[in-house]
């Protein structure tokens, strides 16, 4: 094979998969965020689900893109274990769609293609019509790699040393161990597989010594997953399994039926002569029997990946933070990136939620509490978690501003503030009361009962924000208004009170002091209420599923 050969082979390898990667992210592109809200609403009807793995599959031209993100919603606790089964199966099914269409070998066109492509990009203005030319350019570029391959591999079939080499490939091990290596190295089995339907259109290989190798490839595309995957949590790292049983069941059953009936032969007389359609044909009927064979045992490989998978004993979180997963920003596919991050911050601004209502209410109780000290170094301890997770709520908000500009992560931003401020006002109650406290001096009857209706007023209204999402702010607002009147009418009776010398001075000063505290409580919750109100109120689901 002359030096011309391997820098031609090794140009077009180079123009295939950049014209695959380009094809990828414009398709990814011009479906928008229509793409990132299809797993949100998928329902738990497998079949829907097996059509909506395919369907994303198909559009961003990767099962491995689709799989990391069926992982994501699942560590991220937007869907569970059973729904990512058809997911996964669903994208095997999708990624057969690049063998079908390389190989109806449009390469006599792909110039065409690739000049249309860059008018469209050139030209067009930014939004869909350009990221359709970026399709094109891929997909010309897809074509124009495929026929400088074929041409330079076309001396190949003329060496003995390499098809005595490919001979060996109808060895089914060896075959698919093969397919599983090379795979596993580009990290994608539409590539690998549209290089095997590009040794065959050289003339290279046949289906019988393309077999195996095709089945090895199904297996090696689980790598991403298995990468994606590292420091998931449990049931991340179950449905990458789920996957890899997948494609080997699928695998294991392939093998025997090739070994025991002439299905390569049938295969072969479907399409007489033409090696590449023949490839694409058993990559597709691989994957859609697989899938429709194991269709009706998804819950069965769920509960087997428990036993390969069991729980591990609860063990306490170190950190306060519990839903942000920083290393998503780290992942290769984006695809689904979006509904993840905004899940995570959904759930830890909850999580940031409860620790504020558990200050707030300690705050409050202080009053005569017999252990003063300890429920003062608690709610301490606690204020620093919410400082804490209010940094780090801005920090992965920042961060996914700079993924997806459509993200309402400014909203969690100033929702987290919001909680700092109440975490402040409960700590600001802590101390007023222990003033009170060290000055021997009571507060009066009305006074305790007034402090006692405030803490209710209180923790009512930070109840109400969990339900606040689509459906409850009119709720908020009504308690809102509540506290304000029963702060008007405290101040009022505070006033009547000192003139009537029922209370001293100087409590009267942590009295009111208390009440404002109370009354920007109010004014917070309010406006959490509000900030959530103007995020989609689909993220209500996740907190269903906790």
């Amino acid at each position: 094979m002359a030096l011309t050969n391997i820098f031609g082979l090794l140009g077009g390898l180079g123009l295939f998969l950049y014209g695959m990667t380009l094809m990828s992210q414009g398709l990814e592109t011009a479906a928008g965020s229509r793409l990132k809200q299809i797993l949100e609403k998928l329902t738990a009807n497998r079949f829907i689900g097996v059509g909506v793995g395919a369907l994303v599959a198909a559009l961003t031209q990767s099962s491995s893109a689709t799989t990391v993100m069926a992982i994501g919603f699942v560590n991220s606790g937007l869907m569970d274990l059973r729904s990512a089964v058809w997911i996964i199966m669903g994208a095997n099914i999708g990624t057969t769609i690049t063998g079908q269409l390389i190989a109806l070998n449009f390469s006599a066109y792909a110039p065409l293609i690739l000049f249309a492509g860059v008018l469209l990009a050139m030209f067009a203005a930014k939004g869909r019509s350009a990221a359709v030319g970026q399709v094109l350019i891929g997909l010309g570029m897809l074509f124009m790699g495929l026929e400088h391959m074929s041409q330079s591999m076309e001396p190949l079939r003329y060496m003995p040393e390499f098809t005595g080499l490919l001979a060996k490939f109808e060895n089914p091990l060896l075959g698919i161990a093969v397919g599983a290596i090379f795979t596993a190295v580009i990290q994608s089995s539409s590539a690998s597989v549209g290089i095997l339907q590009t040794l065959a259109l050289s003339g290279v290989v046949t289906l019988p010594s393309a077999i195996y190798v095709l089945f090895g490839q199904n297996i090696g595309t689980c790598i991403t997953a298995i990468l994606a995957s590292i420091g998931s949590e449990r049931n991340a790292k179950r449905a990458t399994l789920i996957h890899l049983l997948f494609n080997v069941i699928g695998t294991i059953i392939f093998v025997a039926i090739s070994m025991t009936t002439p299905f390569v032969h049938w295969m072969e007389g479907l399409t007489p002569g033409n090696v590449p359609v023949q490839i694409a044909n058993v990559h597709t009927i691989f994957n859609v029997v697989t899938t429709f064979l194991l269709l009706p045992f998804g819950d069965q490989l769920v509960r087997l990946t428990y036993v390969f998978l069991p729980d591990l004993p609860q063990e306490p979180t170190p950190s306060v933070v519990r839903h942000l997963d920083f290393n998503i920003f780290n992942q290769e596919y984006h695809v689904g990136l979006t509904t993840m991050m905004g899940a995570q911050l959904y759930k830890e601004v909850m999580n940031m939620l409860g620790l504020v209502r558990q200050n707030v209410a300690l705050a409050f109780s202080l009053y005569n509490a017999s252990d003063i000290e300890d429920k003062v170094a608690e709610l301490k301890s606690r204020e620093q978690d919410i400082d804490e997770l209010n940094q780090q709520i801005v920090q992965y908000a920042a961060m996914s501003l700079t993924h997806d500009a459509n993200l309402q992560s400014g909203e969690y931003v100033k929702i987290a503030s919001d909680l700092e401020r109440l975490g402040d006002h409960a700590t600001n109650i802590m101390e007023r009361l222990l003033l009170i406290h060290d000055s021997k001096h009571d507060l009066s009857e009305e006074a305790r009962e007034e402090l006692t209706t405030m803490s209710r007023l209180a923790l009512e209204i930070l109840d109400q924000l969990k339900e606040t999402v689509g459906d409850n702010l009119e709720e908020v607002n009504n308690q809102e208004q509540l506290i304000d009147q029963a702060y008007e009418t405290f101040e009022r009776m505070q006033i009547q009170r000192l003139k009537s010398k029922v209370c001293g001075t100087s409590n009267s000063v942590h009295f009111a002091k208390i009440l404002t505290d109370f009354e920007r409580i109010g004014d917070h919750c309010l406006n959490i209420a509000q900030e959530m109100n103007t995020i989609h109120p689909s993220w209500k689901f996740v907190e269903q599923q906790d």
